[in-house]
């Protein structure tokens, strides 16, 4: 007979359920339309109720928000816009007491252009210790009119910007991967790596649980900034030749960090690595550096039954070497809601609800972004002057960024703003969401909140969720199955008719069963 997962020998992220909050779009509670942390606390209950182990704070540090926060001016404070220092305490405390974690997006890799150690390198000139912390170059061509390399930003441009000297003449330039508001940071300055550290301990001493790390395969730069072979540039890609990312030296600085964090031994680290080659990618997870590291592979993955399990056994076999505990998402607040990523409409929600199964019955650690509970699909209709992403801006008004899977969280009523704010929303809601709501699913036994509930508790409880490996069972085409040790099978029908299932008792299925065959775009549990 299995027995549970016993908690209590194994460290709580390893098969912890994480839900993302994107917290401007969570919940607003203060009217001005902007969710806040105030906002999260008063909805710790229904996070409570969800089932969820941890939470994932995207940045709520001071910041002029020029990218969502991931430009930050003081990493050691709260945002005002999300209620301050005070209002972070109190949601520490109050997730605490309902046995929720909390870990905090934190941003190593620049800062933002109104940081007092930015400003104060504007004003102190060339060869000055205050512009050694960042990465300002001479330019080339005569004058130094030219960038120092040919690296191009994520956000569109070139990854330099020139400043003006304080003397009024035109000066040197700085390095930013991202947007001209985010300069990148010099890691191989002492000062650097030292003030990290003092915004680690700063977190945990105040009952953080640990961190995710922003562009966690960046910080480190090769030696002379040489020129890309070929320009090329796109957000969210793992491209192992680009010489942005992915350099040597960021394995030291990850050491770095994972020395203060074994300072708090519950602590956990979870580092967005954007690395393809499975060995390099284990290389970030090595016993002293990241606890985990996001994969992305099944939220880049076709609804397929080969290419699902391609993603599966590449993202199980990237951790093997180092005995690393695997991750798994199907959305976040950069890409596509997987509702419409799988077709959308009523296909897109069974396929949807039908990867929660999958992704639950794996072992390792799973990552919910808000709204996934409910099925939202993205909104790509925003009007064009709704739109706040900077890439929109950027890139000529040619790409619309990111903001269709950032519209806030419907949470009860029949109309906008669905009860997400009193004021009005910061990015417009789709007059047609009222059926999402988590007032409208709560109760309804067939709805995806509900099949989320049901999945999380089940994960939580049964034995039969144990064991590190996945074993594969012969599949009719375009289905898959695999057995977890513990004994759990799982069943997806990704085929165009219904399927039998293997011998065993149904544990929860994505939707009800036809003439006790799985029907297609479904999955299915069984014990």
């Amino acid at each position: 007979m299995p027995v549970p997962v016993d908690r209590a020998t194994q460290p709580w992220w390893r098969s912890a359920v994480f839900y993302q909050v994107y917290p401007r779009s969570f919940a607003d509670s203060d009217g001005d339309g902007v969710g806040d942390l105030g906002g999260v606390r008063e909805k710790i209950g229904y996070l409570e109720l969800l089932g969820v182990d941890a939470l994932w704070v995207c940045p709520v540090m001071t910041s002029p928000m020029a990218d969502g926060g991931y430009d930050v001016a003081d990493p050691r404070d709260i945002d005002p816009l999300f209620g301050g220092l005070a209002a972070m305490d109190e949601l520490i405390a109050e997730a605490h007491y309902r046995n929720i974690k909390i870990t905090m997006d934190l941003v190593p890799n620049h800062t933002s252009n109104e940081h007092p150690w930015f400003l104060a390198a504007l004003e102190a000139g060339p060869g000055s210790p205050e512009r050694a912390r960042y990465l300002f170059r001479d330019g080339r061509g005569p004058g130094g009119d030219e960038p120092p390399n040919n690296w191009p930003s994520i956000f569109g441009g070139p990854a330099w910007t020139r400043v003006t000297e304080p003397d009024g003449t035109p000066g040197q330039w700085y390095l930013h991967i991202f947007a001209r508001e985010q300069p990148d940071l010099n890691w191989e300055n002492p000062e650097v790596a030292a003030d990290f550290e003092k915004t680690l301990r700063f977190w945990l001493d105040r009952g953080v649980d640990g961190f995710r790390l922003d562009v966690a395969h960046g910080m480190a730069k090769p030696p002379g900034l040489p020129d890309m072979a070929e320009v090329k540039s796109s957000l969210l890609s793992n491209d192992d030749d680009d010489p942005r990312f992915n350099n040597p030296g960021v394995h030291e600085i990850h050491r770095r960090i994972r020395r203060v964090l074994d300072d708090y031994p519950d602590a956990v680290s979870i580092g967005e690595v954007w690395v393809d080659d499975n060995t390099r990618f284990g290389e970030y997870l090595r016993p002293d550096e990241l606890h985990l590291a996001f994969n992305f592979r099944l939220a880049k993955t076709a609804f397929t039954a080969d290419d699902v399990r391609a993603a599966v056994d590449n993202s199980l076999a990237a951790v093997a070497p180092v005995a690393a505990s695997p991750t798994w998402t199907l959305s976040n607040h950069d890409i596509e809601r997987e509702v419409t990523r799988y077709g959308g409409g009523a296909q897109g929600v069974d396929r949807a609800r039908a990867m929660i199964l999958l992704e639950l019955a794996l072992p390792g650690s799973v990552f919910i972004y808000n709204g996934a509970e409910l099925g939202l699909p993205n909104v790509d209709d925003l009007p064009d002057e709704a739109l706040q992403d900077p890439t929109w801006e950027r890139s000529g008004h040619t790409e619309r960024g990111r903001d269709g899977c950032r519209v806030p969280m419907p949470w009860e009523g029949a109309t906008p703003p669905f009860g997400f704010t009193t004021g009005t929303p910061w990015l417009p809601m789709p007059a047609d969401w009222a059926g999402y709501t988590v007032e409208a699913q709560l109760e309804e036994l067939g709805s995806t909140l509900s099949l989320y509930r049901m999945a999380i508790e089940l994960r939580s409880v049964r034995p039969e969720f144990s064991g590190d490996r996945v074993e594969w069972y012969g599949s009719p085409p375009g289905c898959l199955a695999f057995r977890r040790e513990g004994g759990l099978v799982c069943v997806l029908n990704a085929s165009q008719a219904p399927t039998q299932l293997p011998p065993g008792d149904v544990l929860l299925a994505s939707t009800p069963l036809t003439a006790g065959q799985l029907p297609p775009n479904a999955a299915a549990w069984l014990v």
